[in-house]
């Protein structure tokens, strides 16, 4: 059942509308623009460090597929892109590797992808309901170097099959923060991380968030696809991108991931000056992992040159002088910061 679903969750995801209108909000961003910025863009470094390795780009492929014969050969294209740019990659959900060891390989990418950040996936539901032995166990027989702990109540609830039974996961990412011994971030699924639930994030002990919020593929137009009625109902809830990025970036003092809708370096480029760290990208990716390795660098390759674009535009030689760059809000992002961000 579970292979069946991870490809069913692959063919709808490269070949379905899977997103729902709402808008990731970087329109509503608008950098200010610099007409002398006295810069080579050649001398541009986009290089940054998270978790102790460096980038050569402030880029994570997202999580996205494993568990089904198809998933080997796009976790090893996007692999492979990823050691040759210098960017960093999540694996897909390891759920179904715990469940069936035999699909190991389809997880494996240390072989071709020796030196890149990699996240192990665990949901967590199962970290909250299993042994965490073998949790631990699945991001160390991987090689990762941390592990990405998904949060995706609004899919679970909307899936024939989901798990609905959240109690008592506080206590237990507390107790997974402590007991691991890789890095735990934790991510949302496209639905967005509010201020409140961040900190609470924070006090549990984990060293990142992926922000993950709304404007990008949407899980219950997923599962939808797969015969949720009430997956339609649902299809526009959630923080869309921007305005969760920003309320996390308000609350914590953790390194950030943005992702959720991001389809270009002037995305990434607007995520940083936000307050992300590194910004993830998936959906875009997934057909160009579906063709080849190459298909894949030429894409980031691309997206990397947009970035540097909008850093020469706004005057900024670094990262961290893109995390310095001016902006306006308006519309949406502007109201939601009016309500969510002034002081109380």
């Amino acid at each position: 059942m579970i292979q069946r679903r991870k490809a069913e969750h692959l063919q709808i995801c490269a070949e379905r509308q899977v997103t729902n209108g709402v808008s990731p909000g970087f329109e509503k961003v608008m950098m200010i623009h610099r007409s002398l910025p006295e810069m080579d863009f050649n001398s541009i470094d986009t290089s940054v460090e998270l978790f102790g390795k460096r980038l050569k780009a402030p880029i994570l492929i997202t999580a996205m597929t494993g568990g089904c014969p198809e998933a080997r050969t796009i976790n090893r294209n996007l692999a492979t892109a990823a050691e040759r740019v210098g960017v960093a990659m999540g694996l897909g959900s390891q759920r179904a590797m715990l469940v069936h060891p035999e699909l190991m390989g389809t997880y494996n990418v240390r072989d071709v992808a020796p030196n890149i950040l990699l996240f192990g996936n665990i949901g967590m539901i199962q970290f909250a309901n299993g042994s965490r032995a073998k949790e631990f166990a699945a991001a160390e027989q991987t090689g990762c170097d941390a592990i990405a702990v998904h949060l995706n109540p609004l899919q679970e609830a909307v899936q024939p099959e989901g798990d609905r039974n959240w109690s008592g996961c506080g206590n237990a990412l507390k107790s997974i923060c402590a007991e691991s011994n890789l890095p735990i971030m934790v991510k949302e699924t496209g639905a967005g991380i509010s201020a409140e639930t961040a900190v609470l994030l924070e006090y549990a002990g984990v060293k990142a968030i992926d922000v993950s919020g709304c404007g990008g593929t949407n899980f219950a137009l997923v599962e939808a696809h797969r015969g949720s009625s009430v997956g339609e109902i649902f299809h526009d809830w959630g923080i869309p991108t921007v305005c969760s990025l920003m309320e996390v970036k308000r609350a914590v003092k953790l390194p950030l991931v943005c992702s959720g809708g991001i389809t270009d370096g002037l995305h990434i480029a607007k995520s940083i000056a936000l307050g992300a760290t590194v910004a993830g990208m998936a959906r875009s990716l997934l057909k160009p992992a579906m063709e080849s390795a190459e298909a894949v660098e030429s894409k980031l390759r691309e997206t990397i040159n947009q970035l540097k674009i909008a850093m020469l535009l706004v005057g900024a030689k670094n990262i961290a002088e893109l995390q310095q760059a001016r902006y306006v809000l308006t519309g949406l992002v502007k109201d939601w910061a009016d309500q969510r961000l002034r002081p109380a």
